[in-house]
């Protein structure tokens, strides 16, 4: 195995889908230092997080190690999204920037919460965040992210969802302002929900089946019902941790 080669293929991967060190370590809950070797042809990634890197990276696991195989740029994943109920409002009475000021505290807290359990922020649009969770026990990070973001905020408005498959992670937009994203059913479905979550759900948080499935400890979570979604074939079953 050539190493500088791997490295250079690893790091020129993700600098073209516009990730951070950081972003792949918190992914595969690995140190930045780990992926900075690499990239520096330094060590080769463990055979055991071959296959999550190359997902991350849109690639195949034998393209990173030499071939010329397509790219593959779909991979499992926990979806992380939340929304701040009466946003309008605020923003009808507030001025702008401290409407700013009050979703940025709100937001930074919350990103927080989601890094220190490994998880890769995407992006924050008005009243809304995206995120997702990759790698092992990745449903079981994105809960513990969400129950840790509901204990630290004292914001009752805060509504989180989490819903798990298959997501593409690319640029998406202009070459000039593109930035890295996340689209899909998943993610879809993940937004879709939550009005839902945020009428049915008291603590907030809503939790679908098919992330609940991927749990390796669902107890303590309440059946809040079913939600018929759009484009979605069955019911979807929103579960949600009792209160602590």
């Amino acid at each position: 195995m050539n190493l500088k080669q791997l490295g250079l293929r690893i790091k020129t991967q993700r600098e073209r889908r516009k990730l951070r060190q950081s972003d792949i370590a918190g992914a595969l809950q690995i140190s930045a230092q780990a992926v900075s070797k690499w990239e520096r042809g330094e060590n080769a990634p463990d055979i055991s997080v071959l296959v999550d890197l190359a997902r991350l990276l849109g690639v195949s696991v034998e393209w990173l190690l030499g071939g010329n195989s397509a790219e593959r740029d779909t991979f499992p994943a926990t979806v992380f999204c939340t929304s701040l109920n009466g946003f309008a409002q605020q923003s009808a009475v507030m001025p702008p920037r401290d409407v700013a000021a009050w979703a940025n505290g709100i937001y930074y807290t919350l990103t927080e919460a989601m890094m220190r359990q490994d998880g890769v922020p995407i992006k924050y649009v008005g009243d809304g965040s995206l995120g997702f969770f990759a790698g092992n026990d990745h449903a079981d990070r994105a809960l513990r992210a969400a129950r840790e973001s509901r204990r630290l905020l004292d914001a009752e408005d805060l509504v989180i969802t989490l819903h798990s498959g298959d997501v593409y992670l690319g640029t998406v937009g202009h070459p000039d302002y593109a930035r890295p994203d996340i689209i899909g059913q998943t993610v879809n479905t993940a937004f879709l929900v939550m009005p839902w979550i945020a009428e049915h759900c008291p603590t907030g948080i809503g939790i679908t089946d098919a992330a609940r499935g991927l749990l390796h400890d669902s107890a303590g979570l309440v059946d809040r019902g079913e939600v018929t979604v759009r484009g979605v074939q069955v019911p979807i079953t929103i579960f949600e941790p009792e209160s602590e």
